[in-house]
């Protein structure tokens, strides 16, 4: 997979969702993913597995906290935390 460097966090986990998920799925970054029953375990994991790749970083086991993932917003901060930015 390549490292995106271009574009800013927020937009490349935007287009991974809505491509994993729909383009006529609307949902706003601030949303709740897994409260809104747009993610299951599987595509969790899939999610770890992107954001590893994408933005070349370790998801440790103390990351795995689902605050981190419930939303664009939370995992970008997330992100940018891991990059130290």
């Amino acid at each position: 997979m390549e490292t995106h460097t271009q574009a800013g966090p927020r937009v490349i986990i935007r287009e991974f969702l809505q491509k994993r998920i729909g383009q006529d799925v609307q949902f706003a970054d601030t949303e709740d993913i897994f409260q809104l029953g747009l993610v299951n375990s599987l595509f969790a994991l899939e999610l770890v597995v992107f954001l590893e790749k994408s933005f070349d970083i370790a998801v440790e086991n103390e990351d795995l906290n689902l605050d981190n993932f419930r939303s664009v917003s939370n995992m970008e901060t997330f992100i940018l935390k891991k990059k130290g930015k």
